[in-house]
């Protein structure tokens, strides 16, 4: 039986061949695979220190989701009030349904809205 051509959407130009297959990321050096690894190992440990100066009542919450450090951008908004004491899952996603963010947003992926509605919602 014989085979179709591909169409022109498929076929593959000149100028993309050089590229990674879609969904694989490009190889990186060992060096870049460490610096990044490095990297990820930091924002862990500050991540950690923040969590337990959280739980000990050391620092506020609303300071953080107003004014976040570039290290906590990319955390959960869940994990981050977990960590506040008297917040259990079920508290935390009531206070989530309520200011219409989802479990799974992270701190700098808040819109101005959802930041300041949170904020104002904790400080009751």
């Amino acid at each position: 039986m014989p085979v179709a051509p591909e169409s022109p959407a498929k076929m593959k130009t000149g100028s993309d061949s050089h590229s990674a297959p879609p969904g694989l990321t490009p190889e990186r050096s060992l060096t870049q695979r460490m610096d990044a690894l490095k990297r990820a190992n930091e924002i862990r440990t500050q991540r950690a220190r923040l969590k337990r100066d959280l739980k000990g009542g050391r620092i506020k919450i609303h300071g953080l989701l107003l004014d976040p450090p570039e290290y906590l951008l990319t955390a959960k908004v869940f994990d981050l009030l977990l960590a506040v004491p008297k917040y259990g899952r079920v508290k935390v996603n009531r206070i989530l349904t309520h200011c219409r963010i989802s479990p799974s947003k992270t701190i700098g992926g808040l819109s101005e809205r959802q930041r300041n509605e949170l904020v104002s919602y904790l400080r009751r």
